[in-house]
C-alpha cells in the first residue's frame, strides 16, 4: 500500500480524492416488481428483435422470486457500506448510483450530477474483469449519458474515469477466501477433505471472450483472452490460500454459467451443471460453487447456482455448498476508497503503490484502442479513443 493509501486509512482524507469530486456506482440494474420483468428485460434486449412473448418465457426466473431482482436491493447496501467507509475515514466524496438497464437510469443520474455541479467524477462499475460486456459496453452507457447532456444543452460536461478492474484486490479476493471456508464448514465432515471447488463466472461467447483485454492479451480459437487468464488468477489465488488454512489441497476448476443466445454459437465451456454430472461420474464426493465472476448474489447466482445447479446436484445425490459473493462486505468497501484514492493520486501525478493478488498485478487505468472491442462503431468514454477527454 503507497503512503498515501495508508495515510487514508488512518486519518482523514480531505483533499485525497481530488481532482474527483464524486463516485458514482454504475451496475445493470434490474426489476423491482412483477410489471417491471417485461419491460427491464426489453431494455436488456432491445435492437435484437426477440419477441416479447419469448421475453415473458425468460422473465419467469423472475416471476420466481416475485419479480424482483435482487440487484437494486444489493446496490443499495454496497451504497451504504461506501458511504459509511467514505465518512469513517475522513473522505468526503459524495456517492452516486446509476444502471445501465432500469431505473436509476445511468443518463438520469448524470443529469442530476451535472447539475450538482460535479465536474470530475470516479466511476465504479459492478463488473471486476476486462470484457465488452463488463467493461467496453458499460463505457459506451457513459458516452451515451454524455452525448444526451450534450443534446439537452448541459453547458459543462463532466469529466468521468473508471476505475481499474479489481478482481485480483485483497478487499475483493479475501472475502471470498473466507467464503469458501465457510461453505466447507457446512458440508458433511466426511466429504470435505475430498471436496472439488468449482469457480464459477458468467459464460460469453468464445469469440468475445478471445479480444478481451488489451490487444496484446488477445487470444484465438477460444483460448479466453484476459477474460479466462484473469478468472484463473484469482481462483488459484483463492485455492492456494483455502489450502494454506486447510492443509488440504482441493482439486478446482474453472467453470461457467447464464449462458444466453443463439445455440450455435460457441461459448465459453463447460457449463456449471454439466461439470457436476462430470464430477458425479468421477467420484467426486462434494463440492463448493464458488460464484468468482459476480460482486453479489444476483439473479444468476440464485437462479442457476442456488436453483438449477443445487437441484441438479440432489438430483445426482450430490453433496454441494455454495460461497458467499463480495456483495457489501466492509473489505471491499474499503478496497473502493484504495482505488480511488490510488487513481486520484495517479491523475495529480504522484507515485503509487497498487495493490493486487496472484501473477497478473495491477490492470491498466486507461483501456487502450482495441481493448474489449466493441460489437460495432459506438464512442465509449473513459478510455484512450474517448470523444470526451
Amino acid at each position: 500500500m503507497s503512503d498515501q493509501l495508508r495515510a487514508a486509512a488512518s486519518s482523514p482524507a480531505e483533499g485525497l480524492a481530488a481532482p474527483y469530486d464524486a463516485l458514482l456506482l454504475l451496475s445493470f440494474g434490474g426489476p423491482e416488481g412483477p410489471d417491471d420483468v417485461v419491460p427491464f428485460l426489453e431494455n436488456v434486449t432491445r435492437g435484437r428483435g426477440i419477441p416479447r412473448e419469448r421475453l415473458k418465457e425468460v422473465g419467469q426466473h423472475y416471476f420466481g422470486f416475485g419479480g424482483v431482482s435482487p440487484i437494486n436491493g444489493q446496490n443499495r447496501e454496497l451504497l451504504d457500506a461506501l458511504r459509511k467507509d467514505f465518512a469513517e475515514h475522513g473522505l468526503d466524496l459524495p456517492v452516486y448510483w446509476g444502471n445501465r438497464n432500469w431505473a436509476p437510469y445511468l443518463t438520469d443520474v448524470m443529469r442530476e450530477m451535472a447539475a450538482d455541479g460535479r465536474r470530475r467524477i470516479a466511476v465504479l462499475a459492478t463488473s471486476a474483469y476486462a470484457s465488452y460486456s463488463g467493461c467496453r459496453q458499460y463505457r459506451e452507457n457513459l458516452a451515451d449519458a454524455l452525448a444526451a447532456l450534450v443534446e439537452e444543452g448541459v453547458a459543462e460536461l463532466p469529466k468521468v474515469d473508471k476505475l481499474r478492474h479489481y478482481f485480483n484486490h485483497p478487499g475483493f479476493v479475501q472475502p471470498m477466501i473466507d467464503g469458501v471456508l465457510a461453505a466447507l464448514e457446512t458440508l458433511p465432515q466426511g466429504v470435505r477433505a475430498g471436496a472439488h471447488l468449482a469457480f464459477t463466472t458468467h459464460s460469453i461467447p468464445t469469440a468475445a471472450a478471445d479480444t478481451s483485454g488489451p490487444v496484446e492479451e488477445h487470444t484465438a480459437g477460444g483460448a479466453g483472452g484476459a477474460y479466462v487468464k484473469q478468472h484463473l488468477d484469482v481462483a488459484q489465488v483463492i485455492a492456494d490460500a483455502v489450502r494454506a488454512e486447510t492443509g488440504t489441497e482441493l482439486p478446482w476448476e474453472l467453470v461457467y454459467q447464464s449462458r444466453s443466445g443463439a445455440p450455435h454459437i460457441p461459448w465459453l465451456e463447460p457449463d456449471i451443471c454439466d461439470h457436476l454430472e462430470a464430477l458425479h461420474e468421477a467420484g467426486a464426493p462434494a463440492v463448493v460453487m464458488v460464484p468468482i465472476g459476480f460482486v453479489s448474489d444476483h439473479m444468476e447466482v440464485l437462479y442457476d447456482l442456488d436453483t438449477e445447479a443445487t437441484a441438479k446436484a440432489a438430483e445426482l445425490g450430490l453433496p454441494i455448498a455454495r460461497s458467499a459473493t463480495v456483495g457489501a462486505d466492509p473489505r471491499f468497501a474499503a478496497a473502493v476508497r484504495e482505488l480511488v484514492l490510488e487513481r486520484a493520486a495517479a491523475e495529480r501525478g504522484e507515485p503509487v503503490e497498487r495493490c493486487a493478488l496472484g501473477l497478473l498485478g495491477p490492470g491498466h487505468d486507461l483501456c487502450a484502442v482495441g481493448c474489449c472491442p466493441a460489437r460495432g462503431p459506438r464512442p465509449a468514454a473513459a478510455g484512450v479513443d474517448s470523444p470526451y477527454a
